[in-house]
């Protein structure tokens, strides 16, 4: 019996053998199977249509006879795989940590694959940040992975609302801990809802979506006792934080920050976390209300506080009752743009007991505060201070002589736009670790300290613009960036003769006077060179190189510009205000990069040459005020780019282009205007400053946001509204405008200048147009300034041109204009009788002729200041020779035709012409003899 028994079960396992492998194996492999395929498909490198094509979803498909698989013969277990070339993703199958984030996962999301992920049953930690997620319904795949313990579906294309399903199996994730959001479109809160049923949620992070509303729906947040961090910054919350938010008694970071909260933010603080509470954030709401210091004198544990208001609404109270002590020690505080100590008016003296203080902000409290007088520093050094910023404030009096021994790690100091006085101190330039220091408009005075060059060698950007310095500036070896603009200093000298560093140079507005230094000639990285009014003089060399900014204006440069000048790169070029002469070098055409070329209030002379096509992306051209002749070229509607164009001031003949219409002018705000911002140079943060909040969630707690591009603030001078405007490069994109006043232009006004609908300028005053004013004027609709003046136009004033509502100037005076002046309505009811003066034949108000009474003798209309003869008139001799000539030959014609048709009036004319003949034989004939007779008696 039991040899039967033997003999059955050796046929059955034999019989097994061929029934193929187990189906809760093969089941396994193909979910393998998906999930090597949703880790491939983003690397580029392998292509998941090929992997393992003969594992497929069949119930005839054997698994053992599959490629590299081999199972055991007798029992039909899988035995064996071979696949090395994934075993890195072979090992997610026993991990607990699973980072696919950057692999640029996007569009869709592949269910059979993310499904396959809850077969992970150690997986604890899952990112998948910073990929291109368009699919919300990924939360139905993620929810079922119950392990879960950090999800990161942070800087996603996830947008609009969640499904309501996907919600609810995802709050089925009971042991979540971290869960972020951040960095996405989301715009619906009500998943807000599931979320607050993950009651083991320790740190949420929500910020930089577009969730509105209040703040948590019906409180359901305020029961996730065991939260320790709450980022909802940069959203659009809005409302109170409601009082329940006392509940989370383990709070360690509250960042509120960048919302629409409001009401009064005192009653926003959380109470009961005072023994958790490290970091907190309130920083750019509607809060409108006193916020006192007092209510965190308990906080033991509080380590960064950002309160930075809007527009000084916020009242900071800093200093408690008598007695009154911190028991935190900040390395973070931020209190820009508040009022500050209003009502105790005291000093900031709680910050003199901060002794872990690493970044400062206390700037731009200019309003409503009491953050005035002298600049007090602690007695001890603070070698944790990095980053003190208490810049636009009214700090005055002289700067301690300490300043710079007391904090000796500094690396970003700023202390401008107050008024602080006095010489530097010493102690500055002995700040080893200094990289960016900004005293700029004060009112210091006296000589930089040498120690800023040789004693600072980390120092990288300084700035004393706008102040009083005076002697000699010194450009250290590292320095990057170097404002020294508006001061009284005489002379630049670098440490040593080679700056391999400089990017950037403004000593505009010094007092210098020399020729430019042969040190700067061969600085191959200098972006921007700023020496505008100061006294250089000589000649620009031809080895001076650039490749964004070179201002030159009002100096004593003469000459010829050199035609070896070679600046391919270059982008703004300024010579305005100099003595130069001669006609301008082709070889500048050749810098295809320029945006701005302002050459006026020279000497040149010439015509324009026709390689001025060649500057392509040129926007501003300014020749004003120089002694251009010849025609206006056709070529310069070739620059389609222009926004501003001044020829003004020259001798220009011939006619107006009829091309004009070609440019731009503002009219398409091109990519390339960003130029115009004046970015020369990213400032990034200190090198090595980087505060990160050591708490649970590694909240990000870096430096202020004063990391800004520096600006070139160079301008541009354009006549409009009657007077000289300046305009930084900054805001170029928003202004357009053509003078070509003062020439010798004649002939009409192209009816296609009304075609250039985004002019918001437009001067042709002081030539000799004629003709009539092109109705088509009507269509400029954002033009501000017109100036037709002192020209020969003839006609009526159109009447739609009241139509222009931005019209701030209009000028037709001295012209031959005749009819109505426009009714006073909109913009034409604030221009005065000067504005139509010197025409004769106009009448109606703001005149003082009515257009019902005919006057028979008219005035002589009043001489114009500007006009160069006696006459009050003008005459265009092209159309006086013309029209005496026409009438000439017309007359000539018909008493020929007359004499030929009229035999009579023919024989009568010959009759006459034969008497006059007679008459003058004789009367020739009596004077000559009667000469001769007188001669005889005479002799």
């Amino acid at each position: 019996m039991k040899a039967l028994l033997l003999w059955v079960l050796m046929v059955f396992v034999q019989t097994s053998e061929y029934m193929g492998c187990l189906e809760e194996e093969r089941i396994d492999l193909l979910h393998l199977k998906s999930f090597l395929i949703i880790s491939i498909r983003p690397l580029k490198a392998y292509n998941s249509d090929y992997l393992l094509p003969s594992w497929v979803n069949h119930e005839k498909s054997d698994c053992c006879g599959w490629e590299r698989v081999t199972c055991n013969s007798t029992t039909g277990h899988v035995k064996e795989l071979s696949l090395k070339i994934y075993r890195h993703i072979i090992l997610l199958m026993i991990t607990i940590s699973l980072d696919l984030s950057f692999d640029a996962i996007n569009g869709c999301i592949w269910d059979e694959g993310f499904e396959k992920l809850s077969t992970l049953r150690n997986l604890e930690i899952l990112n998948l940040g910073y990929n291109f997620f368009d699919d919300n319904s990924i939360l139905q795949s993620l929810g079922a992975i119950t392990s879960l313990k950090t999800l990161n579906l942070s800087w996603n294309h996830l947008e609009g609302y969640f499904p309501a399903e996907g919600w609810k199996l995802f709050s089925r994730l009971e042991k979540l801990e971290i869960l972020d959001l951040s960095v996405n479109y989301l715009n619906d809160t009500s998943f807000l809802q599931s979320i607050a049923a993950i009651k083991s949620l320790k740190n949420l992070n929500l910020a930089y979506n577009d969730l509105t509303g209040s703040f948590p729906i019906e409180g359901q947040f305020c029961a996730l006792k065991k939260l320790e961090v709450l980022d909802l910054s940069y959203n659009y919350f809005e409302g109170i934080l409601p009082p329940c938010i006392n509940n989370m008694t383990s709070l360690m970071v509250l960042d509120i920050s960048v919302n629409q909260f409001s009401g009064n933010a005192s009653s926003s603080y959380v109470e009961a976390s005072r023994t958790s509470l490290e970091y907190i954030a309130f920083s750019y709401n509607q809060f409108a209300s006193v916020f006192s210091f007092n209510l965190f004198s308990n906080y033991s544990k509080l380590e960064v506080l950002r309160f930075n208001g809007q527009n000084n609404k916020v009242e900071i109270e800093t200093e408690g009752s008598m007695g009154w002590y911190p028991l935190f020690q900040l390395k973070i505080i931020e209190l820009s743009n508040c009022s500050l100590n209003k009502l105790t008016r005291s000093i900031l003296k709680f910050l003199l007991v901060q002794h872990e203080l690493d970044i400062v902000d206390l700037s731009h409290n200019l309003r409503n505060n009491f953050f005035v007088g002298q600049l007090y520093l602690p007695t001890l050094i603070h070698a944790h201070m990095t980053w003190m910023d208490v810049s636009a404030n009214h700090l005055d009096g002289k700067l301690p002589e300490n300043i710079g021994k007391i904090f000796t790690n500094l690396l970003y100091l700023n202390l401008s736009n107050n008024n602080l006085e006095g010489n530097l101190p010493s102690s500055i330039g002995g700040m080893f670790y200094l990289e960016i220091l900004d005293f700029s408009s004060n009112n210091f005075s006296g000589r930089v300290p040498r120690g800023l060059d040789t004693g600072c060698p980390s120092l990288r950007i300084l700035n004393l613009a706008n102040n009083s310095f005076n002697g000699a500036i010194f450009v250290g070896t590292n320095q990057e960036i170097l404002q020294m603009n508006d001061n009284q200093f005489t002379s630049i000298t670098p440490i040593i003769n080679s700056t391999v560093h400089l990017l950037y140079l403004d000593i505009n507005n010094n007092r210098i006077s020399d020729t430019i230094p042969r040190w700067l000639w061969n600085t191959s990285h200098l972006r921007t060179l700023v020496m505008a009014n100061n006294g250089f003089y000589g000649r620009i060399p031809c080895e001076l190189s650039m490749t964004g900014t070179l201002d030159l204006s009002h100096n004593l440069f003469m000459g010829s510009l050199p035609f070896c000048l070679n600046l391919p790169k270059l982008e703004h070029l300024y010579l305005q205000g100099n003595k130069f002469t001669g006609s301008i070098p082709k070889v500048l055409f050749n810098s295809s990069s320029l945006l701005t070329l302002d050459i006026g209030d020279n000497k040149f002379t010439g015509s324009i040459s026709i390689e001025i096509k060649q500057l392509q992306d040129l926007r501003v051209l300014l020749l004003s005020g120089n002694r251009f002749t010849g025609i206006i070229l056709n070529q310069l509607c070739l620059l389609r780019m222009i926004s501003i164009m001044d020829l003004s001031k020259n001798a220009f003949s011939g006619t107006v282009p009829q091309c004009l219409y070609d440019i731009n002018f503002g009219k398409i705000k091109a990519p390339s205007f960003d130029y115009f911002s004046g970015k020369v140079y990213s400032i990034k943060r200190p090198l090595g400053l980087a505060y990160t909040y050591k708490g649970f969630s590694n909240k990000d707690a870096d430096v202020p946001s004063y990391v800004k591009n520096v600006d070139i603030e160079v301008e541009i001078k354009f006549v409009i509204k009657y007077r000289p405007s300046s305009y930084k490069v900054s805001i170029l994109g928003y202004m357009s405008g053509l003078d070509f006043s003062c020439n010798n232009l004649i002939g009409g006004i192209p009816s296609t200048l009304g075609q250039i609908s985004s002019l918001h300028a437009l001067n042709l005053s002081y030539n000799q147009l004629i003709g009539n004013i092109p109705i088509t004027f009507s269509k400029l609709a954002l033009l501000e300034s017109l100036d037709l003046s002192h020209n020969s136009l003839s006609g009526e004033i159109p009447s739609a041109l009241i139509d222009l509502t931005f019209l701030e100037v209009f000028n037709v005076a001295y012209n031959n204009l005749s009819g109505k002046v426009p009714d006073m309505k909109a913009q034409f009811g604030t221009f005065e009788k000067r504005s139509y003066e010197g025409n004769l034949h106009l009448c109606g108000p703001p005149s003082d002729k009515s257009c019902t009474k005919v006057n028979e003798s008219y005035a002589t209309p009043r001489q114009s200041s500007n006009a160069s003869d006696n006459k009050w008139y003008k005459v265009d001799p092209v159309v006086f020779h013309t029209s005496f000539s026409v009438t000439y030959i017309i007359f000539f014609f018909s008493v020929i035709s007359l004499l030929y048709i009229i035999h009579y009036w023919l024989q009568r004319c010959t009759n006459l012409i034969e008497d006059l003949i007679y008459y003058c034989y004789y009367y020739y004939f009596f004077f000559e003899t009667f000469e001769r007779l007188l001669n005889y008696l005479c002799n």
